[in-house]
């Protein structure tokens, strides 16, 4: 076993390892998520390793897809650093324990979600999932309204326009690439900014088991932004295409219903309708911005599709007529 793990044990005091387990290899071969048992507890750490060669599994080996690798991560060591030592159970995210960085390596210890009771990752989500990621994110948005941190990312999320230059390059949709700077501009000035996920798949919810309760995972895109771009991200991985269009309502309603209830919990004093009203004109915005970005990524990605191209063509008619 690698001796910074060892290290680790020895910095926590947490006795005897019990097992070992490597739970997956983090993206482009960038290094491993692993789970320490021990006999009272089990924690996971994120062991980020710089590869010889990236590898990224669509093919975009390029430097400046590996300097914006390692910025997420050297975020995401800010975020437990930061933001993850208070336990919130209006949106849990795994409490930080400690971190260690080198030239080479950085370790992320974290509190192991399972052992208290968010155990279940699912690859196809019920309304009970759908719900309680929704009612995640609109916490987690209502907690962060208003407030920027300089060790995130300036701007939230992997797919935003200023670090994904290359894609847009290979976008071959001329109408959206000449709207693209547009709807990164107003996704930009949004009047009510908050810190988004960044990553909001469905993959990074954690549940219990009967799927009422969520919490995430996986920070390295956390940074500004306006709530929307995780709420889009968000249905585009746990909604079948098929299914987009009559989900669309509800996932609007239940989002901005405990939007409201999580402001007057957190923020009582912030005006949950005037933000009701600008996020859900933002909505085909946010997944225009996305669209633009997966089209030049993966043109044939199965979240190109009727739904993302009509709600793309909405936000692109909105632009024409301002």
């Amino acid at each position: 076993m690698n001796t910074l793990y060892e290290n680790i044990v020895e910095e926590l005091n947490l006795g005897e390892i019990i097992s070992f387990e490597i739970i997956q290899n983090l993206w482009s071969n960038y290094g491993e998520l692993v789970r320490l048992k021990f006999h009272n507890k089990s924690i996971i750490v994120k062991h980020i390793k710089l590869p010889k060669k990236s590898e990224h599994p669509k093919g975009w080996n390029t430097n400046l897809s590996h300097q914006r690798k390692l910025k997420s991560y050297k975020v995401e060591v800010n975020w437990y650093e930061e933001f993850s030592k208070n336990i919130d159970n209006r949106c849990r995210v795994p409490q930080g324990l400690m971190t260690f960085t080198s030239e080479n390596e950085c370790l992320i210890v974290m509190e192991d979600l399972s052992s208290v009771g968010f155990d279940c990752i699912v690859k196809e989500a019920n309304k009970e999932h759908l719900k309680s990621s929704l009612r995640w994110l609109a916490n987690f948005h209502a907690c962060y309204m208003n407030t920027s941190s300089s060790s995130l990312w300036e701007t939230g999320t992997y797919w935003h326009l200023d670090t994904r230059p290359d894609e847009f390059e290979a976008l071959e949709d001329e109408e959206l690439k000449n709207y693209a700077l547009e709807i990164d501009s107003i996704l930009k000035n949004t009047k009510y900014q908050t810190i988004v996920h960044g990553d909001a798949k469905l993959a990074n919810f954690c549940f219990n088991s009967s799927g009422t309760l969520a919490s995430a995972v996986d920070f390295q895109y956390v940074g500004q932004g306006c709530g929307m771009k995780d709420v889009i991200l968000f249905m585009s991985s746990a909604i079948k295409p098929e299914d987009l269009e009559s989900m669309e309502s509800w996932c609007l309603d239940t989002y901005f219903e405990e939007l409201k209830e999580a402001l007057k919990y957190y923020q009582p004093n912030i005006n949950s309708d005037e933000i009701e009203r600008e996020y859900r004109e933002l909505f085909c915005i946010a997944w225009a911005d996305f669209q633009r970005f997966i089209k030049g990524w993966s043109p044939n990605h199965f979240k190109i599709n009727v739904y993302s191209e009509n709600l793309t063509k909405k936000a692109i008619d909105y632009l024409k007529s301002r």
